[in-house]
Formats: C-alpha cells, structure tokens, sequence
C-alpha cells in the first residue's frame, strides 16, 4: 500500500442507513422486506446509547400527545403496537424507547449503537461511498456501500441564534437538548426563547417552578383553534419543505406554515397568562436580556428553544452544500450525490412523512442496486 492510498475497507454492503430514529427505522424495515439481508447487505447504524431516536433524549416530563405526537412504524400494528393505545402517563421517551426496541427485535435489524459516522466520502474509482465511523470506545472502521442512506435528523444540531452579550451573561443558558426538569429551574427567573412546540412545553411545565418566566419570540405565534393540524396547514407546510429542498436552501420551520393547535392544556397556559410572547429582546447582559425599548429583564436562566439545522455535518467530504446553505434534494435523493438518499429530510421531517418516505426511498434503492 502506498503512502497516499486510502486505509482499507473494513465491510461491504449494498446499503447503509445512517439513523435509527423513524426514518431509519422506516426505510430499514421496507429494505428488509425487499429483499435485503441486516447485518449483512443491509447495514444499519446509529449513535444513540438505545432505541428511540431522539425521543430517548427528551425530557421526563414529555407525554405522548401532550404537544408533540408520534405515528406508528410501518409494520407496527402486524404487531399489536400502536402508540394510540400507549401509556400516557408514562414518559414518552420511555414509551417510544420500548416500542422501538420491540420493533427492531421483531423484524431483526440488527442496528449497530452507540456508532456514529464521522464522514461520507467517495472512493476513488470505484462506483461506491465509504462510510466512516466510531465506536464509544475509540474503534473505528469504513464501510463500503453502493448506496447511502441518511436518517441522522436533526437532534445533534440544535440551533442557538447569536444576539450581543450571548457571552456575558451570568446565568444558565441551555438548549432544547439540555433541557431536563422544570426541578431545576425551581425559584428562578427564566427567560424562554422560540416560538415552538418545545418552548410552549417548557412554559407549561415551569409555571408554578420557577419564580417568573418571560417569553420571547422572533415572530408572533400564530395560535390555531383546531385541536389537532389542520390538512391544509400541514400540506403548505410540506410543500415550503419541498421547495426549499429542491432549491438548496436552509429548510424552514413547520411551525412556521403551520401554526400550533390549542390543546386544551395549551388553552388553560393562555387563560393563565402563561403563554404571552413578547418580541425578542435586543441583547443580553450580565444579568437578563434588554428589550428593544430599553426594558431589562432579569434572568438567571435563559432557555434557547429554537429549533434544530438537519445533522449532515458527516456529508461535508462530498461537497453538496450549496451557497444557500442547504442540499440539493429531489424526491429524497440529492440531485449532486445520486448514491446518496436522505429520509426525513425537508417535506419528510414529520413522522408521517418519514413513514411514507421509507416505503418510497426503499423502492428507489433497490431500484438503483438493480440497474448497478
């Protein structure tokens, strides 16, 4: 081997998926179903400790259906689960952990955790992407694959605007990821910023905990009076996704085209005067935020709930970025990188989406494997 000549692949496999949240886990089930053998032809990788996706990592306090929701896997029901008829009184994180876990054990996919994948690359003259990844332990290894598959989501990237004193501030400032217990934040002043599902959550859960909240938001929340997300809403939604994905651009909040549906707990936080945004302060100081028309306001917490980036931090070697900051994607399949799929990606970033989006990117796959 020369000195320049890449390290030698450990593994080949027709497909590998990246992520075994509901995406992965979606397309990994329709690949297997096709035809595909986990473990073997088939490789699944995720970097999470459990089963669960992001889930795992949410926080106690989170019930199924309490803001957010979770649609079955395909293949779910055949076995008697339905995360309609779950628990929720039970965490959710623990409630989708189990029955994720269920579901990889019954259709045997035999998912590789905790690895992560620290880069996509192409191999030199061979029809083939080789996946490079890491074990907890230090181990590492590259896999050669005729196909990729990217599942990663978007729960490591969680995005953190940048306003003036962000760095002076004394206090505590957490992420959506950080975020554990209300407990925690007990007898504080806490400032909550973003104007998602996420930080209405945090409200809800701090009233009564903290001394005082304030809520900051960039835009005005747009309240839907439907209890549930409306049709039409979510179609706009996903078209906006789809546009943004086939241009290339960072793709854009759901919440945003959707508006958020007021539950009746959400209800009673707006009867309270728990849920009243105010526009989003100016700067930070030592000790609060500063409001455009001079106000301050202490803190000794601040909660950045504002949303996530897609995680393709690792599809940086393949050089698919575009100058308006995202990828290139059609119908889940980048339109630079045609050996690359991304699942839950733009239009597929709900669950529901994810799930139809497995079935149809695992046809394209095998689609692709036949013609190769």
């Amino acid at each position: 081997m020369t000195d320049d000549a890449p390290p030698p692949v450990d593994q080949h496999a027709r497909v590998v998926v990246i992520g075994a949240g509901q995406a992965g886990l979606s397309v990994g089930y329709h690949l297997r179903r096709l035809g595909l053998t986990p473990g073997n032809d088939l490789v699944l990788l995720d970097r999470a400790p459990s089963t669960g996706g992001a889930w795992q990592f949410r926080w106690e306090a989170l019930r199924l259906g309490a803001a957010h929701s979770v649609h079955d896997l395909p293949g779910m029901n055949a076995m008697g689960l339905r995360f309609d008829d779950a628990d929720r009184s039970r965490p959710a994180r623990d409630v989708v952990g189990e029955y994720y876990r269920r579901f990889e054990q019954h259709y045997d996919l035999r998912v590789r955790r905790p690895v992560s994948v620290s880069s996509v690359s192409r191999v030199d003259g061979a029809e083939k992407l080789c996946v490079a990844t890491r074990t907890a332990d230090g181990g590492t290894a590259r896999i050669a694959a005729e196909i990729v598959v990217n599942a990663s989501g978007t729960w490591g990237t969680p995005f953190l605007p940048w306003y003036p004193g962000r760095d002076v501030f004394r206090g505590r400032q957490v992420d959506t990821t950080e975020y554990r217990s209300a407990k925690e934040f007990a007898g504080q002043d806490v400032v909550v910023v973003g104007g998602g599902t996420s930080a209405i959550g945090f409200l809800l859960e701090l009233d009564g905990v903290a001394a005082r909240t304030r809520w900051f938001t960039r835009r005005p929340v747009v309240w839907s009076e439907a209890p549930a997300l409306d049709v039409e809403s979510a179609v706009a939604a996903v078209d906006e996704q789809d546009r943004a994905a086939r241009a290339g651009e960072t793709l854009p909040s759901i919440v945003s085209g959707t508006g958020v549906p007021v539950s009746r707990r959400i209800r009673a936080g707006l009867d309270r005067g728990v849920l009243r945004e105010s526009p989003m302060f100016t700067r930070l100081d030592e000790t609060g935020v500063v409001t455009a028309d001079g106000e301050h306001v202490h803190a000794d917490a601040v909660i950045w709930a504002t949303g996530f980036r897609a995680d393709l931090r690792h599809l940086a070697p393949l050089h698919l970025r575009t100058a308006a900051g995202g990828i290139v994607v059609e119908d889940g399949r980048s339109v630079d990188e045609p050996r690359l799929f991304l699942a839950g990606y733009g239009p597929q970033a709900s669950t529901i989406g994810a799930n139809r989006a497995g079935r149809r990117i695992a046809r394209q796959v095998m689609d692709v494997l036949a013609a190769s």
